[in-house]
Parts: C-alpha cells; sequence; structure tokens
C-alpha cells in the first residue's frame, strides 16, 4: 500500500510514526524521572551552568537570557503561591483548624515541584536552542 501512496504520504506515515516512537520513549525516561528529585535538579543545574558559561564566553544573547529570567521567576512565584488564595476564599485570617469539625488544608502549591521542574528544564532547552539559531 505504501508503493502506492507516493513519496510524501510515506514520509509523512513515517514521521509520525516516529514522533510517537520518540513521544512514548520520552514519557518513559519522565516516568523514571519522577521519585528521583535531587538527580533531576543537579542536571538542571548542570544545564543552567553550560548555559550561562555559554552566554559569558560568547558576551550575547542576552535578550534571550532576559526572557529566559523572567519566564523563571513567572514559574518561581507559581511554586511558591498557594492553590487558593485566603484573600480571595474570604478567610478570616484563621487557616487552621478550631473545632473536630473542621477540615486542615495543608500547603498546596499551585505549580507542583515536577511541573516545576520539567518547566524550567524545557525552558533553558528552549533558550540554547534560541542562541543556537541566533548564532548561524
Amino acid at each position: 500500500m505504501e508503493a502506492t501512496l507516493g513519496d510524501g504520504a510515506g514520509a509523512s506515515i513515517a514521521l509520525a510514526k516516529w514522533r510517537r516512537n520518540f513521544s512514548r520513549d520520552f514519557q518513559y525516561y519522565l516516568d523514571r524521572s519522577t521519585p528521583h528529585p535531587v538527580g533531576r535538579w543537579l542536571g538542571t543545574a548542570g544545564v543552567v551552568l553550560i548555559y550561562l558559561l555559554r552566554v559569558y564566553l560568547l558576551q550575547g544573547f542576552y535578550i534571550v537570557t532576559y526572557g529566559l529570567g523572567i519566564y523563571l521567576l513567572n514559574l518561581l512565584i507559581g511554586f511558591l503561591s498557594p492553590i487558593v488564595d485566603p484573600e480571595i476564599e474570604g478567610l478570616d485570617g484563621a487557616s487552621l483548624p478550631t473545632r473536630g469539625s473542621d477540615e486542615f488544608k495543608p500547603f498546596m502549591r499551585r505549580l507542583p515541584e515536577f511541573k516545576f521542574w520539567y518547566s524550567i528544564t524545557k525552558a533553558i532547552c528552549i533558550a540554547f536552542c534560541y542562541d543556537l539559531l541566533l548564532c548561524v
């Protein structure tokens, strides 16, 4: 059947199959890295150091780095913020339970740690690719 489809359709099918396999393998390794936060953060710190060293040595790409810094700051604010804002919810300031029937609500982050790590790592890799594209 592939012989009758032509080169364009065959390449499209092969690309879709490769993308599906790559996505499955990538998700597999992401799932395996979930219980290892120290290793994940050390890897991200290594990528950040390589990126900063590259920017420092080439003396350029400050606009991309500035945009990256603002995005990382936005992620940090989301990571440090609670999922429910007490001012918006209308609490009177007492968030701990005062009676046995009250429910204790622990601090829950707006942005979980894994998504925070993944977003930071992805943003740094994208900024690194932008720098490579601007170099050419």
